[in-house]
C-alpha cells in the first residue's frame, strides 16, 4: 500500500523541534523525524510513548541471574556435590561474581536482540535516505497526508516560520 508523505528539511535542531511541535498542535500526524544526531525533546514533541526496552532489560537481567543461581546451586548440591574440607555445598558468596556477569550478559544480549526485532533491523535491510544530507547536517520531518482534506499550502505556511529549507511531497511505499 502506498501513502502520500510531505518531507520538510530543516537546517538546525531547534527548527525541527519547533516545527514538530507546531505540526502536532495543528493535528497532523508526524510519521518520523530524521536527524544526524539525537535531539533532546524530539520524542516528546512527536508524541512518542516511552520505550519498554529498559523494562525488558531488567526482566532479562533478573531472569538470567535467577537461572544462573539455580543452576549453580543445583550443580553444587544435587548433581555433583563435592565435600571440600567440610565446607558447605551451597556457598552463596562464591556464586555472586559469576551470577553478576551472567546477569549483565543476558540483559545485554536480550536487549540488543529485542531492539533489532522491534526496529525490524537486519543484515538484509537497506538504508534509504529520505533527503540528502540527513546523515551530515540536515534535519527532516515526514508528515503523513492522511486524507483528502490535507491542505498542502496550509502546511507550507505552518512550516515557513520554522525556516524549512525544502518541502517535498512524495508517494511512499509501506514496507
Amino acid at each position: 500500500m502506498s501513502r502520500r508523505v510531505l518531507i520538510a528539511v530543516f537546517g538546525t535542531e531547534h527548527d525541527i523541534l519547533d516545527a514538530t511541535r507546531a505540526v502536532r498542535v495543528a493535528g497532523l500526524r508526524v510519521l518520523d523525524t530524521y536527524t544526524p544526531y539525537p535531539v533532546h525533546g524530539l520524542a516528546e514533541a512527536m508524541g512518542l510513548a516511552r520505550s519498554r526496552l529498559p523494562v525488558l532489560c531488567f526482566v532479562a537481567a533478573v531472569a538470567g541471574a535467577a537461572v544462573k543461581l539455580w543452576f549453580e546451586y543445583w550443580t553444587a548440591t544435587v548433581d555433583w556435590p563435592l565435600n571440600v574440607g567440610g565446607k558447605p555445598l551451597n556457598s552463596l558468596p562464591a556464586f555472586i561474581p559469576v551470577t553478576f556477569e551472567v546477569m549483565v550478559l543476558s540483559a545485554g544480549i536480550i536487549t540488543v536482540l529485542a531492539f533489532l526485532v522491534i526496529g525490524r533491523l537486519g543484515p538484509t535491510r537497506k538504508a534509504v535516505l529520505v533527503a540528502p544530507g540527513i546523515t551530515d547536517d540536515r534535519f527532516v520531518i515526514a508528515i503523513e497526508e492522511s486524507d483528502a482534506t490535507f491542505d498542502l499550502e496550509r502546511v507550507r505556511a505552518l512550516l515557513a516560520p520554522h525556516r524549512a529549507l525544502a518541502i517535498d511531497e512524495r508517494l511512499e511505499e509501506d514496507a
